[in-house]
């Protein structure tokens, strides 16, 4: 991946709902200009969500989600329906296709009151207007009456979900930390779980930061970080480590030196390292047996020593001296119900939306279970937590 592409994470998230035959796929593909989903007048054609992402006028870099219909029937459509919700935590903006000339039926306003619900900005779209016969309800949203088949109001469509997409705050990683002429250090351990031939994204967004801010980095493995340091005239001004490597860095790295992680940094970028932070002292008290659900952002291959399913779970029952009970989800996948567990363990993010984390803390939060961070964990099981978070003074 180069550092001029826009990770999916970073990109506006449209997803397209609707019930079976609606025209979803035929809206999203004209939206597009691309052949990206399947149609056909046999309703539920669509049967997992297809995304896709691109440059769309006058959004920029977005990713396009279409979903199966959330009309579906049997213990088949059961699971269409649960994906469809999924993707809906992570929409930062909803399209309702609607047959027009059938108008609103109870999904519809089931999805809408969902839309809502989350706080997701959404329009509805009256797809086949062309048809005739359209039966259109005003709701509290745009509503658009347009054709996938002629092209009637796609442009206008589009207009209108550019004006929908959030305003927020810019976020950085960590320009706000460094100032012009400043020398980050980055530490990348290179093992068998690192990517043949390339950085893994943390690191690439990391290292494209430090450009933006007018800074300069020193990129090395944890080997050779020794060495590295010693070839400076001074110290470094931030040093920044793969989390599993915190403790042996942590004793190179002189204690003026500010230093703190990938994961801890992409923590706060999403929005949810103040919660971590709270939710790691959670373990110092959790009995013999407690159930721990370690989540990942990402689906890759997982190797013999694997941080998340491996190590992570080996430091924390060497440190509490305890044994627990570990269960594992990835990529899109994460439980509605957290009643089993009593505590959340989460990677940093980089591969999911800050809506998606959000909607994930709030799970937790509504069932009382406490929610943290690989960086955040391995550092305080460390004792070098206060440490970690020094270089962000509070920021977060």
């Amino acid at each position: 991946m180069s550092l001029t592409q826009t990770p999916s994470a970073n990109r506006v998230h449209i997803g397209f709902f609707g019930r079976r035959n609606a025209g979803k796929s035929s809206l999203v593909n004209a939206v597009t200009g691309q052949a990206l989903s399947v149609v056909s007048d046999t309703p539920g054609t669509t049967t997992d969500p297809v995304r896709k992402a691109m440059e769309l006028l006058p959004l920029g870099p977005v990713l396009i989600i279409d979903t199966p219909g959330f009309d579906d029937e049997g213990a088949l459509g059961a699971l269409r329906v649960k994906k469809t919700r999924e993707i809906l935590r992570e929409a930062d903006i909803a399209v309702l296709v609607v047959d027009a000339a059938q108008g609103m039926w109870p999904p519809d306003e089931e999805l809408i009151a969902l839309f809502e619900e989350s706080n997701t900005p959404y329009i509805i779209a009256m797809n086949k207007c062309d048809l005739g016969n359209a039966q259109c309800t005003v709701h509290n949203a745009q509503l658009l009456e347009c054709s996938a088949l002629s092209g009637e109001n796609i442009h206008e469509l589009k207009e209108r979900l550019a004006r929908l997409v959030p305003q927020n705050e810019e976020r950085r990683l960590l320009a706000d930390l460094l100032s012009p002429g400043d020398c980050a250090a980055l530490v990348t351990p290179i093992d068998a779980a690192a990517p043949k031939g390339r950085l893994i994204l943390p690191q690439q967004q990391v290292l494209r930061d430090i450009l933006d801010a007018g800074a300069f980095a020193l990129v090395t493995k944890e080997t050779e970080l020794v060495g590295a340091l010693a070839r400076l005239k001074k110290p470094p001004d931030l040093v920044i480590t793969d989390s599993q490597v915190f403790a042996f860095v942590a004793s190179v790295v002189p204690e003026d030196v500010p230093l703190t992680s990938f994961s801890i940094l992409f923590a706060r970028y999403k929005g949810f390292l103040r919660a971590s932070v709270h939710g790691v002292e959670a373990l110092r008290n959790l009995p013999a047996g407690a159930s721990i659900l370690i989540a990942e952002g990402c689906t890759h291959h997982r190797q013999c020593d694997d941080i998340g399913t491996v190590k992570l779970p080996r430091w924390i029952q060497e440190k509490l001296g305890r044994d627990f009970a570990f269960s594992f989800c990835s990529g899109n996948e994460f439980p509605e119900d957290l009643s089993p567990y009593a505590l959340v363990l989460h990677c940093g993010g980089c591969m999911l939306t800050e809506k998606t984390l959000s909607a994930r803390l709030k799970i937790a939060a509504a069932q009382g279970v406490p929610f943290t961070n690989y960086g955040v964990c391995i550092a305080w099981l460390q004792g070098i937590l206060d440490r970690a978070l020094g270089p962000l003074d509070g920021r977060y």
